[in-house]
């Protein structure tokens, strides 16, 4: 069905509704969450679709969109909304009445925007990218693009090799987005002030060479005979041959969300949160958030309590999330959590740390952090089951440890521990993982003793290692499904083989292939974008949900469209890479030298561990000097001041420590 003409800007609300009661959880689509921001679209210059690409209960809560949503909407002439990835029985019902990719503020049609911002936590959300696309009625490939289509723009983690969708992006931002959102704002609005002049191209050249925004177009890729990638290079003089990932670095002075949004449905997080520091230094090796974020930025105890004391008036929620990648890491985190639980005890507001390390963990900062809310289990993730094997990673916890703190917390109350743990990691055997089951069976017995209870339980939960871009794993070799699904089996029998401790423990986890397929897109290059594209046209949707993945359609895409080529999916996953090759990344600094990252390589394999930088001299990764930064931390001694504490309601349902 041909879609009718509209008037830019003009609500398709009254073609959707319709649609609504013959899909599951209409009311996703629908808008108007409190804090939700709706401007008039004429009295705006900028325009600005944001978009998580994936459920409206994955993406309302992703804190990165909040912010952004909120910046972008304080500036008087720029407008922005929010659009999620549609569901499928929603999606076919649009195609059939011709209503196109619309926000959930104005059910304004994604097409008319300015700029969709993507921002991608997972490669497995690139074919919601592509339905999305389709949807708006905006062509899938960049070159096809004129100045009637939105700049499509990613970000998140993902963005930090972007070249699997290169096809499909006009361009990324890598890093923090909080001023380069305004900064291509401003590129923007000078170009239409000036009346637009050299068109889509033009506008794309001043993104580009601004530095810190990536434009595929303008880079070239050349192939070796072999597969292996010869060269990138920029193909216009006015473009850089390296983008640089942005950072924001005082904290304090960008303290959004100040009004967070309150979802209408179910999501999966319903919390105000505050991310208490940015960046890790802990040199886990296979953790590219940690690696990408550098280096360590604090927001101050003073930021934290305003952030807080704004969300929970803005809100009405009962829990505050204090998020980083490692939040017992904040060098203030006792006096946080104990100002804070001061603060609002009365108040049945209760207190979550969504990360924290068994090297962090005390009772002190667990019982601050559950005073004012119900008790719940503890979650450490020692990621892999030997001593060898967590040196290899630079998990520097040894079995002692984890035995000594969870023995701590079941004797001081607690019943339930969750244990996360990687299968497929590099230089693992059997031997690595079934350790996994021997640890977990050591929990109990130690725990039951501490205790003197016998109803304490230890769930163990496991993992697909993904090696990633911009980390010392990014040479490595992945690990094929059959041999992961191989050692979990193995691994599930080890649980069961002592009936005394097998009831005691559970056991979880995924088999490896979307690993495999997390994988491919995660160290590919332009080629895979066929792929993608292959097997959205198949029907791929939803990648990242068990019930919609499909191992076999992206297997079959990938040989139709990889081997003609001369490559194939085992050459992007199961190869391990050689020192000299060009990675299709490595034109996208984020900071960290090659050379140092091939070190820490080698001294994986060789078993050798890394300190953590920031309470030791600097060991060179290269981010600071490279990107004019420096580690920002206290300890500031500072302490909250109390004030009248707000009325939030009934206690909280759900406080964890948990491990990142």
């Amino acid at each position: 069905m041909s879609a009718p003409t509209r008037t830019p800007g003009a609500s398709v609300f009254a073609e959707l509704e319709p649609l609504l009661p013959r899909v599951s959880k209409p009311v996703q689509y629908v808008g108007g969450e409190l804090n939700a921001s709706l401007k008039e679209w004429d009295s705006t210059v900028v325009r600005w679709a944001l978009m998580y690409p994936d459920a409206y209960e994955v993406g309302l809560p992703n804190q990165g969109v909040m912010i952004l949503y909120e910046l972008l909407n304080e500036q008087p002439d720029v407008l922005c909304e929010r659009t999620y990835a549609v569901w499928p029985d929603l999606e076919k019902l649009m195609r059939e009445a011709g209503v196109p990719q619309f926000t959930v503020d104005g059910h304004r049609p994604v097409v008319d925007f300015d700029v969709l911002g993507v921002s991608f936590a997972t490669e497995l959300g690139y074919t919601n990218l592509l339905a999305a696309l389709d949807l708006a009625g905006i062509p899938l490939h960049a070159v096809d693009r004129d100045e009637r289509h939105p700049i499509v723009l990613a970000g998140g983690h993902a963005a930090f090799n972007p070249e699997p969708i290169a096809d499909f992006l006009d361009a990324a931002v890598l890093g923090d987005g909080e001023e380069a959102v305004l900064e291509a704002t401003e590129i923007i609005r000078t170009h239409k002030a000036e009346g637009s002049p050299g068109g889509r191209d033009e506008l794309l050249l001043r993104l580009a060479e601004s530095g810190g925004v990536y434009v595929p177009k303008f880079y070239a890729v050349d192939y070796l005979p072999d597969g292996r990638i010869q060269r990138v290079v920029p193909t216009d003089p006015r473009v850089p041959f390296r983008v640089f990932k942005r950072t924001t670095m005082d904290l304090d002075a960008w303290p959004y969300p100040k009004t967070p949004l309150v979802p209408l449905a179910e999501t999966v997080h319903e919390r105000a949160s505050v991310e208490i520091f940015r960046g890790c230094t802990r040199g886990c090796r296979f953790c590219q958030a940690g690696m990408i974020t550098r280096p360590v930025r604090e927001r101050s105890i003073e930021g934290i309590g305003a952030i807080v004391q704004k969300s929970l008036e803005a809100t009405g929620y009962d829990e505050v999330g204090l998020l980083s990648l490692s939040s017992a890491d904040h060098s203030e985190i006792a006096e946080i959590t104990k100002g804070l639980a001061d603060r609002y005890e009365g108040t049945g507001t209760g207190l979550s740390l969504p990360s924290t390390r068994v090297d962090a963990f005390n009772v002190d900062l667990a019982n601050e952090i559950s005073r004012n809310g119900r008790r719940s289990g503890l979650t450490f993730a020692p990621e892999g089951g030997s001593e060898r094997i967590r040196k290899v990673i630079n998990k520097m916890v040894s079995e002692e440890d984890l035995i000594r703190t969870v023995t701590t917390a079941y004797a001081n109350g607690w019943r339930q521990v969750k244990l996360y743990f990687m299968c497929g990691l590099p230089t693992e055997t059997d031997e690595d993982v079934l350790q996994i089951g021997r640890m977990a069976r050591e929990v109990i017995k130690s725990g039951r003793v501490a205790s003197g209870h016998k109803d304490i339980r230890a769930t163990i939960s496991i993992g697909g290692f993904v090696p990633k871009p911009h980390t010392p794993f990014q040479w490595a070799a992945q690990c094929h499904p059959d041999v992961v699904d191989d050692r979990l089996r193995k691994l599930r029998a080890e649980v069961g083989s002592d009936r005394k401790f097998a009831r005691a423990i559970g056991m979880r986890y995924h088999d490896g292939k979307p690993s495999l397929i997390e994988g491919l897109l995660s160290r590919g290059d332009r080629r895979v974008g066929r792929v993608i594209e292959t097997v959205w046209r198949n029907g791929g949707r939803f990648d990242g949900w068990s019930e919609h993945f499909s191992y076999e359609r992206w297997v079959a895409a990938a040989a139709a469209e990889l081997e003609p080529l001369g490559v194939s999916l085992d050459w992007y996953t199961t190869r391990e890479r050689e020192r000299t090759e060009v990675l299709p990344w490595d034109h996208l600094d984020s900071g960290l030298d090659k050379e140092w990252l091939w070190a820490d390589w080698q001294d994986a394999l060789n078993s050798e561990e890394q300190d953590d930088c920031r309470w030791t001299p600097c060991f060179d990764c290269g981010v600071c000097p490279s990107m004019g930064t420096d580690i920002e931390v206290g300890p500031t001694g500072r302490s909250l001041i109390p004030i009248a504490p707000v009325s939030t309601g009934s206690p909280i349902t759900n406080t964890a420590l948990a491990d990142g």
